[in-house]
């Protein structure tokens, strides 16, 4: 979808989102990208296909030229992806000529290295052991992630360049200072880094980005018909994976996805937004951050994402 065809404004109508902040986020983002692939020796870009792993790789293009990107992709597949999303990170790596990686949570519940207490659980914790796994696997020294810190607490506690030790595990006392923008990339053996250089970009300031360099993303980041059941104040998708429960009436409703991620967990939110400057303009009005508002279950607090973090998670 073109973000900018559907909007029925002249440009100048919306060169207020044309700011020098979107600038300045856009040239640290592109800094950390380039020092990520002067200082290590094999980095990846994590890549999701969700909107901030899709403005990260953005940012990449301008920071190497399209087609020239200097680390390939991976993709930790929970099974458990929305098939627009999947479709659209297969469709965008290819159009960057990118190599992508996908490894993948069915597989290590094959080899017995994850177990699941029922079938359709969320998987989302369960990404850790894969994740370690590919990262064993491909000697990976850094991974680049999309996290953000205004996304819950315990991601604003990391660092943009956040150390692991050679368990893959993150100690959140031990993180290293980064004063004046100065990243300490010394690594021992096995050890490695998860690099974020969106973090101080909000989700108001990820939208702006998008609206003014036409980012394009999976559809259902925009407002779609889909069938849907009120429990506990969500709105939770019907799919084979989330059947409605007995006595709960589906409903179809104009929503839109403020995050992807497991279909198990993650519900749409009433929206008629069709394209980016309709989201800019409920993100401005947005009262309940894009995880409180999507997820459905209980482990977004800040003492379990800390643990989860600590024990690999991204």
């Amino acid at each position: 979808m073109n973000a900018r065809a559907n909007t029925g404004q002249p440009p100048r109508a919306r060169h207020h989102l044309n700011n020098s902040h979107l600038d300045a986020l856009e040239e640290q983002t592109i800094d950390i990208l380039r020092e990520v692939a002067g200082a290590f020796e094999r980095p990846a870009l994590l890549f999701s296909g969700g909107k901030d792993s899709l403005v990260l790789l953005k940012c990449a293009e301008k920071a190497f030229g399209a087609g020239r990107l200097p680390y390939p992709l991976l993709m930790i597949d929970t099974g458990h992806n929305f098939p627009e999303v999947t479709r659209f990170r297969d469709q965008r790596a290819s159009e960057l000529d990118a190599r992508l990686i996908v490894r993948s949570v069915e597989d290590s519940i094959g080899r017995g290295t994850v177990r699941l207490a029922r079938a359709n659980e969320p998987r989302n914790a369960h990404q850790s052991v894969t994740l370690l796994e590919a990262i064993e696997e491909f000697r990976f020294d850094a991974l680049i992630g999309g996290a953000r810190r205004d996304e819950e607490k315990a991601r604003a506690k990391e660092r943009i360049f956040s150390h692991r030790d050679s368990f893959g595990q993150w100690q959140p006392k031990a993180q290293r200072p980064e004063l004046w923008t100065l990243f300490n990339t010394r690594l021992a053996p096995g050890e490695h880094f998860r690099v974020f250089p969106i973090s101080n970009w909000t989700e108001l300031d990820v939208w702006q980005y998008i609206d003014r360099e036409n980012v394009a993303l999976p559809s259902i980041y925009y407002s779609h018909k889909r069938d849907v059941v009120e429990r506990r104040g969500l709105l939770v998708p019907v799919t084979p994976l989330t059947p409605p429960r007995a006595g709960e009436p589906i409903v179809s409703r104009d929503v839109r996805f403020r995050t992807v991620g497991d279909i198990t967990c993650t519900c749409p939110v009433p929206s008629l937004a069709a394209n980016a400057a309709d989201v800019v303009i409920e993100t401005l009005s947005a009262e309940i951050s894009e995880r409180g508002a999507t997820r459905m279950d209980d482990q977004t607090s800040e003492a379990s994402m800390e643990k989860r973090k600590k024990d690999g998670y991204f």
